[in-house]
């Protein structure tokens, strides 16, 4: 019982010292040393996806005509459907422009469920940039 005891003792004095001692941990620096044309690439390809311009996108066009009705479209639109949607101006028409499908499938399963609401969508041939 003694013997238990001691070592209980001796253990949680070895305890106590090591928590008492400052650790120190290894110390090192990272330097990362990139070209400065991928930073301009990364801010070009960042514009160029907000503005919906990389690659061959497809839409489904809603209407062609003037402005205040396709303003009533894009609203009735936006009523039932979450796609995006746009209004774009070909001169002297207005167009309204919904999704910015990355394929043709894609914009043809959307076209399905819009055609219930819409029966004119169609999808125009993506215009090569």
């Amino acid at each position: 019982m003694r013997k238990l005891q001691s070592h209980f003792l001796f253990i949680f004095a070895a305890f106590l010292f090591f928590s008492t001692q400052k650790i120190k941990a290894q110390e090192g620096n990272v330097s990362i040393q990139q070209n400065q044309k991928i930073e301009k690439l990364m801010e070009v390809k960042k514009e160029l996806n907000e503005n919906n311009k990389i690659g061959d996108r497809f839409v489904i066009q809603l209407f062609y005509g003037d402005n205040g009705e396709a303003n009533e479209v894009i609203q009735k639109y936006r009523n039932v459907y979450t796609y995006p949607s746009q209004i774009t101006y070909e001169a002297p028409n207005y167009k309204v422009w919904i999704g910015n499908f990355r394929s043709r499938l894609e914009a043809d399963r959307a076209l399905l469920k819009i055609k219930e609401t819409f029966p004119s969508a169609f999808i125009p041939k993506p215009q090569r940039k």
